[in-house]
């Protein structure tokens, strides 16, 4: 017992650290993954890290989010999940909150210093170099055949269409690596079995699944309008039914402001901040618990609305682990999982050309500093904290000294 808590604050403040840097979304969030946790730490291969990938690109909710917690829950067994959590979501969870709680009192409001921006640009940058060694990696140890390549090469042009007209369809590119793998690759060895922090009894995964069902069927039917059991509903939706990442959130939200509880202005001031944090972006939601006009605001707000739009992801995990390992026993399982993996390089590769890419190429300095960052950490071996602190200390010093530069 001892040993286990003791591997589970080692995972918390793990993720601490990271919830602190992580800046760039949650695909850069995965490049920060892999150096961590398979690089530094040796916690978990890359076959794993892009079996977590695949696993929690198919559910819906924070993708990232539920990657870190199968990472903690493979290390430290549940209550390494719960620290993974609690640690990558809280410093971003409460400086969304601190910010909704300051805007609902009308606290004072101050310019961004320049310098600040010019940092902010410069982790931007780090976050370019992080995903673009992580691509390079992940092709090295995933896609080294000539069918893995040409599944990557397909996941890669797929992906890339689907971001321009569907982002929410970017699942597809996993089911058809997953079909193509079947169908194209041998397995020539069994799949590993499952981590022991991975089992779930069957009885716990259908007891997850009939909480979040009832929360997402009878929870809204009987809350009051304008009660805190409402306002955590809403959040429990959102974090159910959101495929595609963070930003597909919104439509979910914004009946927070239909309902007049978050004005306009103030909903989409705090969606911006929440995407110059690190951690992820759904820590918005803690922004709109505190800030929101109902009798539950405040703090108690804010623990309500980032409790509501995360507890889904745990009850999602714990309810898909078991037919997943299931899976994995089938005679072309490893097939399946090649091909899986092999599409979560073509999928991360095509996130590096955009959204990452196409934001880099708008911003010359922050390209050039991505570029200077990937060479640092794929041909110095550079330690990737030392990179990310590099660079905000390059963008601050830009933005102190050229501020025109980083606006």
């Amino acid at each position: 017992m001892v040993a286990g808590a003791s591997a589970a604050l080692e995972v918390f403040w793990s993720f601490l650290r990271l919830g602190m840097r992580a800046f760039g979304g949650p695909i850069a969030h995965l490049g920060y993954f892999r150096a961590e946790f398979v690089e530094r730490r040796g916690w978990l291969d890359d076959a794993e890290l892009a079996e977590f990938i695949a696993l929690c690109s198919a559910l819906p909710g924070p993708t990232s989010s539920q990657v870190g917690i199968l990472i903690g829950t493979r290390h430290a067994g549940a209550l390494g999940g719960l620290g993974a959590w609690l640690g990558f979501t809280t410093p971003s969870a409460i400086i969304m909150a601190t910010l909704g709680i300051l805007l609902r009192s009308g606290g004072p409001h101050q310019a961004v210093l320049p310098f600040v921006t010019g940092a902010f640009g410069g982790l931007i940058a780090a976050a370019g170099g992080v995903v673009a060694q992580a691509v390079v990696a992940l092709a090295r140890s995933l896609a080294t055949t000539r069918c893995t390549q040409i599944i990557a090469l397909g996941g890669f042009a797929v992906a890339l269409y689907a971001s321009r007209v569907a982002p929410q369809l970017q699942w597809i590119v996993l089911v058809a690596g997953a079909l193509a793998g079947g169908f194209m690759l041998e397995a020539r060895r069994p799949l590993p079995q499952a981590a022991p922090g991975l089992h779930i009894p069957r009885s716990v995964a259908f007891a997850a699944t009939l909480l979040l069902l009832g929360l997402l069927i009878a929870l809204p039917a009987v809350a009051a309008p304008g009660s805190a059991a409402a306002l955590f509903a809403l959040f429990v939706r959102a974090g159910s039914l959101v495929f595609g990442g963070g930003h597909v959130v919104l439509p979910f939200l914004q009946a927070l402001i239909a309902s007049n509880l978050v004005p306009a202005s103030t909903f989409f001031a705090g969606y911006g901040a929440a995407q110059a944090l690190p951690g992820p972006l759904f820590t918005f939601a803690s922004f709109l618990g505190a800030v929101n006009a109902s009798p539950t605001h405040g703090i108690p707000g804010a623990l309500l609305a980032t409790a509501g739009i995360f507890l889904p992801s745990f009850l999602l995990i714990a309810g898909v682990l078991p037919i997943w390992n299931a899976v994995r026993a089938l005679p072309r399982a490893a097939g399946v999982l090649a091909g899986v993996n092999a599409a979560v390089v073509g999928l991360l590769g095509a996130v590096l050309v955009t959204p990452i890419g196409t934001t880099l190429l708008s911003v010359p300095w922050q390209l050039a500093l991505a570029v200077c960052a990937f060479v640092a950490l794929v041909l110095l071996r550079a330690a990737p904290w030392a990179v990310v602190a590099c660079c905000a200390a390059i963008g601050a010093a830009a933005g102190s000294l050229a501020p025109n530069l980083t606006r």
